[in-house]
């Protein structure tokens, strides 16, 4: 079978190129440390390891919400706990309200010290969130939940919690309506408001018109009333802070999901750099010998091939 040197060369010069692509493909590979670098080069890893990356981003956004519960709860809890200790406060006074020496001037006095403690308090309940919102709001409100009217402290949020986007449920408010308007009754026969609570022996200690008696069964009653509410609001701090203890717990969970996803991905994706540097030695090999094929066919001419 005769072979001509045009055939010859061309072969060569095919040879030549489809070396050349590999080491350059191999470059590519080690350069980008991939050995997934498209989805033709392996359509069954390419898929793991778009699988992973999805779970990444899903981990990545977990974590943005647990951050952002995280801080929400972090101000529910000190604002709980800025409530509970002027509430003390407001259990001191009532407690001095009791003393069968006061008269009414002193009465007056708690009293007008015990509206400033429920102003305090209504500050506190209509906290914000620091990015718009309010802690207390429930599922959301672009105003102040809590609004002092001639009836008393009305709540204008949405009742119960907002929760972020998420795959585990992370409140990023708190239901104010339960914190500061849900306390037991200490009668059992309903529920008593915080700041009504306050209203009410308020009232009763700027009334002259009280005798000995009415004034210690109003300030036995304010004080049972005043305990009530600040149990409730110890019990949502308490639920507070259960929350961001868990939220560790969470958060290491989405640490160890995405490290999962991460290691797939690598496991799909990463180069075997010992081997890749072989195949790239090999394949520069295979390259350069193809060159000098390729050379040699260049110096081959008719006369050659005639005299052999």
């Amino acid at each position: 079978m005769r072979i001509t040197v045009a055939n010859a060369f061309d072969t060569s010069i095919k040879n030549l190129q489809k070396r050349n692509e590999d080491v350059y493909d191999a470059q590519d590979r080690l350069t980008a440390g991939k050995r997934v670098v498209k989805a033709s080069d392996d359509p069954v890893a390419a898929a793991r390891a778009e699988r992973a990356l999805a779970s990444m981003v899903r981990s990545e956004a977990n974590q943005r919400a647990l951050e952002a519960s995280r801080h929400v709860m972090q101000q529910a809890e000190s604002a709980l706990g800025d409530a509970g200790e002027l509430l003390q406060q407001a259990r001191e006074l009532v407690v001095q309200a009791g003393n069968g020496s006061y008269d009414d001037t002193n009465r007056a006095t708690l009293a007008e010290a015990l509206r400033g403690i429920r102003k305090q308090l209504l500050g506190v309940a209509n906290r914000g969130d620091g990015s718009g919102g309010y802690v207390f709001a429930g599922q959301g409100t672009d105003s102040p939940p809590f609004v002092d009217t001639a009836a008393g402290v009305i709540y204008r949020g949405a009742g119960g919690e907002s929760s972020a986007p998420s795959d585990e449920p992370l409140p990023l408010s708190v239901d104010g309506e339960r914190a500061w308007l849900g306390a037991r009754d200490p009668s059992g026969s309903g529920t008593v408001s915080t700041f009504q609570a306050l209203d009410d022996i308020v009232a009763k200690l700027e009334d002259g018109t009280l005798s000995d008696t009415q004034v210690a069964a109003a300030v036995k009653a304010g004080l049972a009333d005043v305990d009530a509410v600040m149990n409730n609001v110890s019990t949502v701090r308490a639920a507070a802070g259960e929350m961001l203890n868990r939220t560790d717990l969470v958060e290491s969970r989405i640490a160890d999901s995405k490290l999962a996803a991460k290691t797939e991905r690598s496991n799909a994706e990463d180069l075997d750099m010992v081997q890749a540097i072989s195949d790239f030695s090999n394949k520069q090999s295979g390259y350069d010998a193809a060159l000098k094929t390729y050379s040699m066919v260049q110096r081959l001419s008719l006369f050659q091939y005639l005299s052999a």
